[in-house]
Protein backbone atom coordinates (compact mmCIF):
# COMPACT_ATOMS: atom_id res chain seq x y z
CA UNK A 1 0.00 0.00 0.00
CA UNK A 2 3.00 2.03 0.94
CA UNK A 3 4.76 1.50 -2.19
CA UNK A 4 1.70 3.21 -4.50
CA UNK A 5 0.49 5.43 -2.44
CA UNK A 6 3.55 7.67 -3.20
CA UNK A 7 3.81 7.32 -6.80
CA UNK A 8 2.07 9.41 -9.61
CA UNK A 9 0.01 7.12 -11.46
CA UNK A 10 -1.38 7.31 -14.71
CA UNK A 11 -4.17 4.93 -15.69
CA UNK A 12 -5.17 4.93 -19.48
CA UNK A 13 -8.56 4.04 -19.97
CA UNK A 14 -9.22 5.36 -16.35
CA UNK A 15 -12.87 6.69 -17.14
CA UNK A 16 -13.84 3.61 -18.77
CA UNK A 17 -15.64 0.54 -17.48
CA UNK A 18 -12.74 -1.18 -15.65
CA UNK A 19 -10.77 1.66 -15.68
CA UNK A 20 -13.21 3.78 -13.40
CA UNK A 21 -12.84 0.27 -10.92
CA UNK A 22 -8.93 0.67 -10.44
CA UNK A 23 -9.10 4.08 -9.96
CA UNK A 24 -11.35 3.71 -7.16
CA UNK A 25 -9.19 1.26 -5.72
CA UNK A 26 -5.99 3.40 -6.23
CA UNK A 27 -7.77 6.02 -4.38
CA UNK A 28 -8.48 3.31 -1.45
CA UNK A 29 -4.91 2.97 -1.31
CA UNK A 30 -4.35 6.63 -0.72
CA UNK A 31 -3.03 7.09 -4.55
CA UNK A 32 -2.77 10.91 -4.53
CA UNK A 33 -1.49 11.61 -7.85
CA UNK A 34 -4.03 9.67 -10.87
CA UNK A 35 -3.80 10.80 -14.02
CA UNK A 36 -6.42 10.08 -16.31
CA UNK A 37 -6.12 11.21 -19.89
CA UNK A 38 -9.40 11.28 -21.78
CA UNK A 39 -9.52 10.44 -25.30
CA UNK A 40 -10.51 13.86 -26.38
CA UNK A 41 -7.49 15.01 -25.04
CA UNK A 42 -4.95 12.35 -25.87
CA UNK A 43 -5.65 10.30 -28.69
CA UNK A 44 -3.30 7.74 -27.87
CA UNK A 45 -3.29 5.71 -31.44
CA UNK A 46 -1.37 8.83 -32.32
CA UNK A 47 2.47 9.13 -31.33
CA UNK A 48 2.51 12.48 -30.68
CA UNK A 49 -0.34 12.70 -28.14
CA UNK A 50 1.05 9.48 -26.47
CA UNK A 51 4.36 11.60 -26.60
CA UNK A 52 2.00 14.87 -24.94
CA UNK A 53 0.20 12.39 -22.13
CA UNK A 54 3.95 11.43 -21.20
CA UNK A 55 5.00 14.86 -20.92
CA UNK A 56 1.85 16.23 -19.15
CA UNK A 57 1.35 13.27 -16.57
CA UNK A 58 4.70 12.70 -15.37
CA UNK A 59 4.40 9.18 -14.41
CA UNK A 60 6.28 6.64 -12.40
CA UNK A 61 3.86 3.73 -13.10
CA UNK A 62 1.46 3.80 -15.68
CA UNK A 63 -1.76 1.37 -16.06
CA UNK A 64 -2.79 0.51 -19.95
CA UNK A 65 -6.30 -0.18 -19.82
CA UNK A 66 -7.43 1.76 -22.82
CA UNK A 67 -8.54 -0.61 -26.04
CA UNK A 68 -11.16 -0.37 -28.83
CA UNK A 69 -13.52 -3.32 -27.38
CA UNK A 70 -17.00 -5.27 -28.05
CA UNK A 71 -18.30 -8.29 -28.41
CA UNK A 72 -18.37 -10.96 -31.44
CA UNK A 73 -20.79 -8.82 -33.79
CA UNK A 74 -18.69 -5.55 -33.47
CA UNK A 75 -14.93 -7.45 -33.73
CA UNK A 76 -16.75 -9.08 -37.18
CA UNK A 77 -17.39 -5.82 -38.47
CA UNK A 78 -14.47 -3.86 -37.23
CA UNK A 79 -11.05 -5.97 -37.69
CA UNK A 80 -9.35 -3.35 -39.09
CA UNK A 81 -9.98 -1.06 -36.36
CA UNK A 82 -9.50 -2.87 -34.01
CA UNK A 83 -6.15 -4.49 -34.91
CA UNK A 84 -4.63 -1.30 -35.69
CA UNK A 85 -6.00 1.22 -33.31
CA UNK A 86 -5.30 -1.51 -30.16
CA UNK A 87 -1.56 -2.38 -31.76
CA UNK A 88 -0.58 1.51 -31.37
CA UNK A 89 -1.87 2.70 -28.51
CA UNK A 90 -0.30 -0.38 -26.22
CA UNK A 91 2.80 -0.14 -28.59
CA UNK A 92 3.58 3.37 -28.49
CA UNK A 93 2.28 3.90 -24.37
CA UNK A 94 5.44 1.16 -24.01
CA UNK A 95 7.75 2.74 -25.73
CA UNK A 96 8.21 6.28 -24.57
CA UNK A 97 7.53 4.97 -21.29
CA UNK A 98 10.54 3.44 -22.01
CA UNK A 99 11.86 6.20 -23.21
CA UNK A 100 11.48 8.43 -20.48
CA UNK A 101 12.78 5.58 -17.42
CA UNK A 102 8.90 4.86 -15.69
CA UNK A 103 9.26 2.70 -12.88
CA UNK A 104 6.86 0.00 -14.22
CA UNK A 105 4.17 -0.67 -17.17
CA UNK A 106 1.00 -2.64 -16.81
CA UNK A 107 -0.09 -4.33 -20.01
CA UNK A 108 -3.63 -5.73 -19.57
CA UNK A 109 -3.94 -8.01 -22.04
CA UNK A 110 -7.19 -10.11 -22.92
CA UNK A 111 -8.37 -14.18 -23.20
CA UNK A 112 -8.70 -13.33 -27.01
CA UNK A 113 -5.63 -13.80 -27.40
CA UNK A 114 -5.53 -17.51 -26.38
CA UNK A 115 -5.30 -20.03 -29.09
CA UNK A 116 -9.12 -20.85 -30.46
CA UNK A 117 -8.76 -24.74 -28.94
CA UNK A 118 -6.98 -24.13 -25.60
CA UNK A 119 -7.20 -26.85 -23.16
CA UNK A 120 -9.04 -26.32 -20.12
CA UNK A 121 -8.05 -24.99 -18.23
CA UNK A 122 -5.78 -21.97 -19.92
CA UNK A 123 -2.48 -21.89 -18.33
CA UNK A 124 -0.47 -19.54 -19.54
CA UNK A 125 2.17 -21.15 -21.19
CA UNK A 126 -0.57 -22.80 -23.71
CA UNK A 127 -0.73 -18.91 -25.29
CA UNK A 128 1.51 -19.58 -28.00
CA UNK A 129 -0.01 -22.90 -29.21
CA UNK A 130 -2.01 -22.09 -31.79
CA UNK A 131 -4.07 -19.30 -33.47
CA UNK A 132 -7.16 -17.27 -31.72
CA UNK A 133 -10.63 -17.62 -32.56
CA UNK A 134 -11.27 -15.98 -35.93
CA UNK A 135 -13.93 -13.38 -34.84
CA UNK A 136 -11.68 -11.85 -32.44
CA UNK A 137 -8.26 -12.90 -33.30
CA UNK A 138 -7.48 -9.22 -34.80
CA UNK A 139 -7.73 -7.99 -31.58
CA UNK A 140 -6.62 -10.80 -29.39
CA UNK A 141 -3.40 -10.42 -31.38
CA UNK A 142 -2.89 -7.05 -31.42
CA UNK A 143 -3.04 -7.17 -27.45
CA UNK A 144 -1.33 -10.00 -27.48
CA UNK A 145 1.99 -8.05 -29.20
CA UNK A 146 2.55 -5.94 -25.78
CA UNK A 147 3.78 -9.10 -24.16
CA UNK A 148 6.31 -9.35 -26.80
CA UNK A 149 6.88 -5.48 -26.35
CA UNK A 150 7.31 -6.53 -22.84
CA UNK A 151 9.25 -9.27 -22.55
CA UNK A 152 11.66 -8.12 -25.19
CA UNK A 153 12.13 -4.83 -23.18
CA UNK A 154 12.64 -6.24 -20.11
CA UNK A 155 15.45 -8.55 -21.78
CA UNK A 156 16.97 -5.76 -23.47
CA UNK A 157 16.29 -2.97 -21.54
CA UNK A 158 16.09 -3.88 -17.98
CA UNK A 159 12.58 -2.26 -18.62
CA UNK A 160 10.27 -3.21 -15.67
CA UNK A 161 7.33 -4.30 -17.59
CA UNK A 162 4.21 -6.72 -16.68
CA UNK A 163 1.46 -8.65 -18.52
CA UNK A 164 -2.01 -10.07 -17.53
CA UNK A 165 -4.76 -11.73 -18.86
CA UNK A 166 -8.10 -11.27 -17.90
CA UNK A 167 -11.10 -13.40 -18.40
CA UNK A 168 -14.42 -11.88 -19.62
CA UNK A 169 -15.56 -8.93 -17.10
CA UNK A 170 -18.99 -7.86 -16.36
CA UNK A 171 -21.12 -5.81 -13.30
CA UNK A 172 -22.10 -2.05 -12.70
CA UNK A 173 -21.57 0.42 -15.49
CA UNK A 174 -20.80 -1.91 -18.19
CA UNK A 175 -21.55 -1.63 -21.94
CA UNK A 176 -25.22 -1.87 -22.55
CA UNK A 177 -25.36 -0.84 -26.04
CA UNK A 178 -26.68 -4.07 -28.40
CA UNK A 179 -23.87 -2.83 -31.19
CA UNK A 180 -20.85 -2.83 -29.19
CA UNK A 181 -21.76 -5.20 -25.82
CA UNK A 182 -20.47 -8.09 -24.79
CA UNK A 183 -22.93 -10.83 -23.84
CA UNK A 184 -23.68 -10.37 -20.13
CA UNK A 185 -25.14 -6.52 -20.26
CA UNK A 186 -26.93 -7.59 -23.65
CA UNK A 187 -28.79 -10.37 -22.50
CA UNK A 188 -29.74 -8.39 -19.47
CA UNK A 189 -30.91 -4.96 -21.41
CA UNK A 190 -32.89 -8.07 -23.96
CA UNK A 191 -34.70 -9.32 -20.95
CA UNK A 192 -35.40 -5.74 -19.59
CA UNK A 193 -36.62 -4.33 -22.30
CA UNK A 194 -38.78 -7.11 -23.46
CA UNK A 195 -40.22 -7.07 -20.43
CA UNK A 196 -41.25 -3.50 -20.08
CA UNK A 197 -42.36 -4.26 -24.04
CA UNK A 198 -44.95 -6.53 -22.57
CA UNK A 199 -45.96 -4.46 -19.62
CA UNK A 200 -46.07 -1.37 -21.22
CA UNK A 201 -44.64 0.09 -18.20
CA UNK A 202 -41.39 0.73 -16.14
CA UNK A 203 -40.75 -2.87 -14.05
CA UNK A 204 -38.67 -0.30 -11.31
CA UNK A 205 -35.50 -0.55 -9.21
CA UNK A 206 -36.69 -2.94 -6.94
CA UNK A 207 -33.73 -5.85 -6.21
CA UNK A 208 -35.93 -8.71 -6.11
CA UNK A 209 -36.36 -9.04 -9.68
CA UNK A 210 -38.64 -11.83 -9.70
CA UNK A 211 -42.41 -12.49 -11.11
CA UNK A 212 -42.09 -9.21 -13.13
CA UNK A 213 -44.06 -10.73 -16.10
CA UNK A 214 -47.84 -11.69 -15.16
CA UNK A 215 -49.17 -15.41 -16.55
CA UNK A 216 -49.85 -15.35 -20.31
CA UNK A 217 -50.41 -17.64 -22.83
CA UNK A 218 -47.45 -18.72 -25.23
CA UNK A 219 -48.60 -16.50 -28.05
CA UNK A 220 -49.00 -13.61 -25.68
CA UNK A 221 -45.16 -14.21 -24.26
CA UNK A 222 -42.03 -11.90 -25.74
CA UNK A 223 -39.06 -13.39 -27.11
CA UNK A 224 -35.70 -12.58 -26.71
CA UNK A 225 -32.89 -13.95 -29.72
CA UNK A 226 -29.51 -15.05 -28.66
CA UNK A 227 -26.82 -15.88 -30.84
CA UNK A 228 -25.31 -19.25 -31.46
CA UNK A 229 -26.50 -22.59 -30.18
CA UNK A 230 -25.94 -22.03 -26.58
CA UNK A 231 -23.08 -24.34 -25.94
CA UNK A 232 -20.50 -22.29 -26.06
CA UNK A 233 -18.75 -21.91 -22.25
CA UNK A 234 -17.18 -18.69 -21.12
CA UNK A 235 -15.64 -17.59 -17.53
CA UNK A 236 -16.63 -14.34 -16.10
CA UNK A 237 -14.88 -12.45 -13.73
CA UNK A 238 -16.63 -9.19 -11.61
CA UNK A 239 -15.40 -6.28 -12.12
CA UNK A 240 -14.24 -4.85 -8.68
CA UNK A 241 -12.64 -8.22 -8.86
CA UNK A 242 -10.51 -7.70 -11.86
CA UNK A 243 -9.30 -4.17 -10.54
CA UNK A 244 -8.15 -6.01 -7.28
CA UNK A 245 -5.93 -8.21 -9.32
CA UNK A 246 -4.32 -5.14 -11.56
CA UNK A 247 -3.64 -3.22 -8.38
CA UNK A 248 -2.63 -6.22 -6.98
CA UNK A 249 -0.30 -7.17 -9.78
CA UNK A 250 0.95 -3.64 -9.51
CA UNK A 251 2.18 -3.93 -6.23
CA UNK A 252 3.60 -7.00 -5.98
CA UNK A 253 4.41 -8.48 -9.54
CA UNK A 254 8.04 -8.00 -11.21
CA UNK A 255 8.30 -10.55 -13.71
CA UNK A 256 8.01 -11.43 -17.44
CA UNK A 257 5.70 -14.09 -17.28
CA UNK A 258 1.95 -13.59 -18.38
CA UNK A 259 -0.68 -13.99 -15.38
CA UNK A 260 -4.29 -14.95 -15.92
CA UNK A 261 -6.88 -12.98 -14.25
CA UNK A 262 -9.94 -15.00 -13.89
CA UNK A 263 -12.91 -16.60 -11.33
CA UNK A 264 -11.76 -20.24 -12.31
CA UNK A 265 -15.33 -21.50 -12.95
CA UNK A 266 -16.86 -21.95 -16.33
CA UNK A 267 -20.65 -21.56 -17.53
CA UNK A 268 -22.15 -22.58 -20.99
CA UNK A 269 -24.10 -19.72 -22.38
CA UNK A 270 -27.44 -22.18 -22.17
CA UNK A 271 -27.00 -21.53 -18.53
CA UNK A 272 -25.87 -18.26 -18.43
CA UNK A 273 -29.46 -16.88 -20.59
CA UNK A 274 -31.08 -19.11 -17.76
CA UNK A 275 -29.23 -17.24 -14.57
CA UNK A 276 -30.20 -13.60 -16.22
CA UNK A 277 -33.45 -14.67 -17.14
CA UNK A 278 -34.48 -16.14 -13.62
CA UNK A 279 -33.05 -12.77 -11.97
CA UNK A 280 -34.22 -10.26 -14.31
CA UNK A 281 -37.90 -12.08 -13.77
CA UNK A 282 -38.11 -12.86 -17.81
CA UNK A 283 -40.17 -15.53 -18.93
CA UNK A 284 -40.68 -15.37 -22.13
CA UNK A 285 -39.52 -17.80 -25.10
CA UNK A 286 -35.36 -17.68 -26.03
CA UNK A 287 -34.91 -18.30 -29.74
CA UNK A 288 -31.12 -19.28 -30.89
CA UNK A 289 -29.83 -17.71 -33.69
CA UNK A 290 -27.49 -20.89 -34.97
CA UNK A 291 -26.78 -19.04 -37.87
CA UNK A 292 -24.60 -16.60 -35.36
CA UNK A 293 -20.95 -18.06 -34.66
CA UNK A 294 -20.08 -18.89 -30.85
CA UNK A 295 -17.22 -17.98 -30.68
CA UNK A 296 -14.95 -20.01 -29.17
CA UNK A 297 -15.74 -23.35 -28.21
CA UNK A 298 -15.03 -23.26 -24.22
CA UNK A 299 -12.87 -20.48 -22.09
CA UNK A 300 -12.06 -21.24 -18.38
CA UNK A 301 -8.97 -20.08 -16.85
CA UNK A 302 -5.86 -21.70 -14.78
CA UNK A 303 -5.99 -18.74 -12.07
CA UNK A 304 -3.13 -20.90 -9.50
CA UNK A 305 0.05 -18.14 -10.74
CA UNK A 306 -2.28 -15.36 -9.41
CA UNK A 307 -2.91 -16.43 -6.59
CA UNK A 308 0.89 -17.97 -5.83
CA UNK A 309 2.78 -14.83 -7.39
CA UNK A 310 0.54 -11.87 -5.63
CA UNK A 311 -2.26 -13.18 -3.83
CA UNK A 312 -5.20 -12.71 -6.20
CA UNK A 313 -8.02 -15.06 -5.66
CA UNK A 314 -11.55 -13.81 -6.92
CA UNK A 315 -14.60 -13.05 -4.18
CA UNK A 316 -17.83 -12.34 -5.57
CA UNK A 317 -19.64 -15.45 -7.60
CA UNK A 318 -21.36 -15.06 -10.72
CA UNK A 319 -24.76 -15.41 -9.09
CA UNK A 320 -23.91 -12.46 -6.68
CA UNK A 321 -22.32 -10.49 -9.41
CA UNK A 322 -25.34 -11.09 -11.72
CA UNK A 323 -27.73 -9.50 -9.03
CA UNK A 324 -25.71 -6.03 -8.52
CA UNK A 325 -25.03 -6.07 -12.21
CA UNK A 326 -28.77 -6.42 -12.92
CA UNK A 327 -29.75 -4.01 -10.13
CA UNK A 328 -27.34 -1.35 -11.06
CA UNK A 329 -29.12 -1.70 -14.65
CA UNK A 330 -32.57 -1.40 -13.71
CA UNK A 331 -31.67 1.85 -11.60
CA UNK A 332 -29.09 3.64 -14.65
CA UNK A 333 -31.12 2.46 -17.68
Amino acid sequence: MDFLSNKRITVTGGSGFLGSFVVEKLKERGCKVIFVPRSKDYELVEYEACKRLYKDAKPDIVIHLAARVGGIGANRLNPGKFFYDNLMMGVQMMEIGRQVGIEKFVAVGTICAYPKFTPVPFKEEDLWNGYPEETNAPYGLAKKILLVQAQAYRQQYGFNAIYLLPVNLYGPRDNFDFESSHVIPALIRKCVEAIRGKEGRSTGSDASYSCLLPPASDTELPTITVWGTGNATREFLYIEDAAEGIILATERYNKSDPVNLGAGCEISIRDLVGLITKRTGFTGKIAWDTSKPDGQPRRKLDTSKAEKEFGFKAKVSLEEGLKRTIKWYMNNR
